[in-house]
């Protein structure tokens, strides 16, 4: 693949369906959306690698849906990594960008040299969807599985959701030739929609949590596992690229399942914060509130925690009793 075609597909999610087995998919591969995230903060090795696996499967899920305004994720949990939180917006026109921000917060003094989801602890893996104003918000909340924030995901699909789905992630600081070190990440989301769950329809079970193979059956299952042996194959390498397309990337796994391709979506890294925004939440607040939120210096200060943008206002400037512009 030339160094053209490496960057056309950077930052991008390649929505696919198998058409021999009934599935539908994503493939994602970000770079500039990473940096954009992540030079925002100063975080340790094990925390950017937790906020990278989260981006990515928020790329993923997020252009699974029908949105019109925002999907988040969110990882709360009581280990040194207490939560991590991601946005996604999509797109407010047709073939503009979607955007994803996202931030953690962790106890520094907790880290281990585990492994990075050995940072997080007992806890819960949320999805909420807003689809702006008229709208009901829809959230949806598993408790946390072992082995990946990815598998966290597949636990919630098929608990909250009854969808099959598999993840297959990779991420992880590259350190191509002539390049500087940066974080990289591609992966596959792969979902078979059932008729409906067998432990759905019977209320049978064991009360322990669902997984995909517990939602399909008859041929349906032998689909499902067909399929996942050969996502199985998938080398690191080939889904991060930048050496194999995301369409080269389907035909290598999934030829003889029939792999059909729609328009890749773009995502960059963005944040919604604002003076405006900031105004906005404080216009609840009187004056005497107001007072108590001051600075030394006689200020009221904010900061985003996902783009690190500071704010400085004028106390008599805010609130339902602002007195000046």
């Amino acid at each position: 693949m030339t160094l053209g075609s490496k960057i056309a597909w950077d930052d991008t999610v390649l929505p696919f369906q198998l058409d021999a087995s009934d599935m539908r998919g994503r493939v994602a591969r970000l770079d500039g959306v990473l940096d954009g995230i992540l030079k925002q903060h100063d975080y340790p090795l094990v925390v950017e690698a937790l906020v990278a696996e989260m981006a990515l499967l928020t790329a993923l899920i997020g252009q699974t849906m029908s949105l019109r305004w925002k999907l988040s994720l969110q990882v709360q949990s009581n280990g040194p990594v207490r939560m991590i939180a991601t946005d996604y917006y999509a797109p407010e026109k047709e073939g503009e960008a979607a955007r994803i921000r996202a931030y953690a917060s962790f106890d520094p003094d907790r880290l281990t040299q585990g492994a990075p989801f050995d940072q997080v602890g007992k806890g819960y893996f949320a999805i909420m969807i807003d689809q702006g104003s008229g709208t009901q918000p829809y959230q949806g909340i598993t408790p946390l599985t072992e082995g990946s924030i990815a598998k966290c995901a597949e636990a919630y699909f098929a608990q909250s959701e009854q969808l099959p789905t598999r993840f297959e992630l990779s991420f992880g600081k590259s350190s191509e030739p002539g390049s500087p070190e940066h974080w990289r990440a591609g992966g596959i989301m792969l979902q078979h929609m059932p008729k409906a769950s067998p432990f759905a329809a019977s209320g049978e079970g064991t009360g322990a949590l669902l997984t995909a193979e517990d939602l399909v059956q008859g041929e349906e299952a032998e689909q499902w596992n067909r399929v996942n042996i050969l996502l199985a194959t998938v080398e690191d390498l080939e889904l991060i690229g930048p050496s194999v397309s995301p369409s080269e990337l389907l035909i290598r796994l999934f030829h003889e399942e029939q792999p059909r391709v729609y328009d890749a979506q773009a995502v960059r890294f963005g944040c919604t914060c604002s003076e405006e925004r900031v105004r906005q939440s404080l216009s609840i607040y009187s004056a005497k509130d107001i007072g108590t939120m001051t600075t030394d210096d006689g200020r009221v200060t904010a900061d985003c925690q996902f783009c690190g943008a500071h704010y400085d206002l004028d106390p008599a400037s805010v609130g339902f009793e602002a007195t000046e512009e």
